[in-house]
């Protein structure tokens, strides 16, 4: 009998994000009045960079940092998101941050008053969801995860499921809570 291997620890949750970006002021502005995080600190001055730091859920100390790029002229231009990232020079396709249903609706509208584009709206099979775009072309999922009673039993069909929904005018704010729900797949 050979030797057993040590499994890894379950991780309680990713816990921050760290976005290089070419102009903090453009981003600061993009990630506080566009999607309303808020920022609570920041390095100071005798630090080797320039770094901000953000929450987005209350009793984090950070959940989002942003640090401005020594050279960003070298970076080149911010590249064209695209979701499904076959044309995409980004090194982060997207991240996700969650709401409840009823915060979800609300943060759309809060995103859609101070002119933040919506990329793709839709609705996968476990979450409800909304993509915008930072001045990096970083894609941010909007998101409220769906009750595990709708996809647990078929998780591969829910991740499989998606349907677009409006992007802009009023129907891009409207939610349809009539979750699909995925039954044991069929062999």
């Amino acid at each position: 009998m050979g030797e057993q291997e040590t499994p890894a620890v379950s991780a309680l949750g990713v816990n921050h994000l760290v976005l290089n970006v070419r102009d903090i002021e453009a981003s600061h502005r993009f990630y506080t009045d566009g999607l309303g995080f808020v920022q609570c600190g920041e390095l100071n001055s005798q630090a080797r960079m320039t770094m901000r730091f953000y929450q987005v859920r209350p009793g984090s100390h950070h959940d989002v940092a942003l640090v401005q790029m020594a050279n960003p002229e070298a970076a080149g231009p911010a590249a064209t998101w695209r979701l499904g990232g076959a044309k995409s020079t980004n090194s982060i396709n997207h991240f996700a941050v969650a709401y409840s249903q009823e915060g979800f609706v609300k943060q759309l509208a809060y995103m859609r008053a101070k002119g933040v584009e919506f990329a793709v709206r839709g609705e996968h099979g476990m979450t409800h969801s909304c993509y915008v775009v930072d001045p990096d072309g970083n894609g941010i999922e909007i998101l409220y995860e769906l009750p595990g009673e709708v996809w647990e039993k078929d998780i591969d069909g829910a991740l499989n499921y998606f349907v677009p929904t409006a992007t802009t005018g009023e129907d891009s704010l409207v939610d349809n809570t009539d979750w699909k729900v995925f039954s044991a797949p069929s062999n």
